[in-house]
């Protein structure tokens, strides 16, 4: 495993990305974490210091456990994470006269280890406006810029090495050759770490954690919890109970579609009808955070409603995925995390079941991965990402019913047009989001005050970034024609061209 601190960057999920694409096993923990946290680590390979938005001579500065340093395997710091070892090892840091954003053309000493295989002359993404002044004691310089006397450092006999820019990002030309070059010719790591090695790892571990008690599911009908609850059910078959709450925040005709598929694949299968409870406790309600919190509770409250009933019931099973974790968790140093998922951060202090969680250090497209090694049909596995708060985080301001039922009929058109255009499968995700706000129109000459749908669509690989699509005009034009034509209540039609960031992909 390679071990990944992370100091509040904005590429540190890549880095990960770019590990587990070459096969080996990788975790993101706070760059401030107690050593105590990864004495329990198996075959720890390495360690990487990621950047962050910081610096390490400011008051408020964020360092690793010194304890680190002593793990003796090899570390890497890439950008803030070369100032951490600079400022450790006697080196000083300070802010840059020329500072470095963007494309940076680096000369680079191709016999030594991290760079090997790479030109003398290559191209390497730069984000930083702090820069070594004085080199720690027994360190080289392996690579300089134009306005970087220090861009890559090393110390061999101590297994460290450093370096300024971004080797994570596409637009660091062969930044992925020199992750590979630490993972496997610096810490010596293996390519083991596949799907199937992971449902026999997993598998192992859900059966010693469970023992004799009975799993309660929250199966939604994503891709998420329906892969999890296959891994579940290959570890401890009739010990799974699924429960498939329709709280009413779904889209058009799903839980019709959950029932004809679900109660096929799993004997213990229940629904529970609890709409009216949802709209209750969300009446009034406009803050993006407290409907998430709320509807988590919410959750949870039936789900040990539900346990009560069927007895024995020790754990609850969640689909969470590692980027969900991650927006959920604070960015180290700052107050607040980018949104709480529902069943991370919207999750009550004390529960009645234990949690268990066999997807929460997968992204989207390892689960789907993982599905497909585990046999599930493609019609679940090609699901489009849904957030687990459902049509709540996507009807801006109050959920009503009345609201509701505007953005179903409206989301349904969407996907009609899409589908018939040819589309669905080449787009991550695609929806419509009710706005909180009404405008002026015209309908057979009569003025008409109505609410707005904004159209949302994206690809990702992984859901941490994220571009907009260019959908035809004309496409666009049918599916604003039909809205506004079927769908009593709304008069404008907006299309959203945001990325992620900044945005975020739900527009709560």
């Amino acid at each position: 495993m390679i071990l990944i601190l992370d100091f509040g960057s904005q590429y540190t999920q890549l880095i990960a990305r770019r590990i587990r694409e070459e096969k080996v096993y990788c975790e993101i923990y706070p760059g401030n974490e107690p050593l105590d946290s990864f004495l329990g680590i198996k075959d720890l390979k390495g360690v990487i210091l990621s950047g962050s938005y910081g610096s390490v001579y400011s008051k408020d500065a964020l360092y690793p456990d010194s304890k680190v340093w002593k793990l003796n395997v090899p570390i890497l710091g890439i950008c803030y994470g070369m100032q951490l070892i600079a400022e450790h090892l006697g080196g000083k840091v300070i802010s840059s006269k020329c500072r470095e954003f963007g494309s940076v053309s680096v000369s680079v000493k191709c016999c030594c280890s991290l760079f090997e295989g790479l030109e003398s002359k290559e191209i390497f993404w730069m984000s930083h406006g702090d820069s070594i002044s004085k080199m720690p004691k027994d360190f080289k310089v392996t690579a300089k810029s134009e306005n970087s006397p220090y861009v890559a450092i090393e110390n061999v006999s101590k297994n460290i090495y450093g370096v300024q820019f971004h080797p994570e990002v596409k637009h660091s030309i062969n930044g992925k050759k020199i992750l590979k070059n630490f993972i496997f010719n610096i810490c010596d790591s293996k390519r083991d770490w596949t799907m199937k090695s992971y449902v026999v790892d997993e598998v192992k571990r859900i059966r010693q954690q469970i023992g004799d008690n009975k799993v309660l599911c929250a199966l939604s009908g994503g891709v998420d919890s329906s892969v999890a609850a296959v891994v579940l059910h290959k570890a401890i078959g009739k010990q799974l109970v699924c429960v498939y709450v329709d709280h009413g925040l779904q889209k058009l005709g799903e839980t019709k579609r959950v029932k004809k598929i679900f109660s096929k694949i799993f004997k213990n299968f229940v629904i529970v009808d609890a709409k009216k409870t949802f709209l209750s406790k969300l009446k009034g309600i406009t803050d993006p955070e407290e409907k998430r919190k709320i509807i988590g509770h919410t959750f949870i409250k039936i789900f040990d409603k539900e346990a009560k009933k069927l007895k024995g019931i020790g754990y609850l099973m969640q689909g969470t995925i590692y980027p969900d974790v991650i927006e959920s968790v604070s960015i180290i140093g700052s107050k607040v995390p980018i949104k709480s998922h529902h069943n991370v951060g919207g999750l009550p202090e004390k529960m009645k079941m234990n949690l268990i969680e066999p997807l929460k250090f997968l992204f989207k497209d390892e689960v789907r991965v993982l599905g497909r090694e585990l046999g599930i049909p493609e019609e679940i596995i090609n699901r489009q990402p849904f957030p687990g708060p459902g049509l709540a985080v996507r009807t801006l301001g109050e959920v009503t019913e009345k609201k509701l039922n505007i953005l179903k009929a409206a989301d349904n058109i969407v996907t009609q047009e899409i589908i018939k255009a040819g589309l669905y499968e080449k787009i991550w995700q695609f929806f419509a989001v009710i706005l909180p706000v009404k405008t002026v129109g015209v309908m057979g000459d009569i003025r008409t005050y109505e609410y707005v749908i904004a159209i949302r669509a994206v690809n990702s690989d992984d859901a941490m970034t994220a571009d907009w699509v260019k959908l035809p005009y004309d496409l666009l034009g049918c599916i604003s024609s039909r809205i506004t034509n079927e769908v009593k209540g709304v008069n404008r039609v907006v299309y959203d061209i945001s990325n992620k960031p900044p945005a975020t992909i739900e527009w709560e």
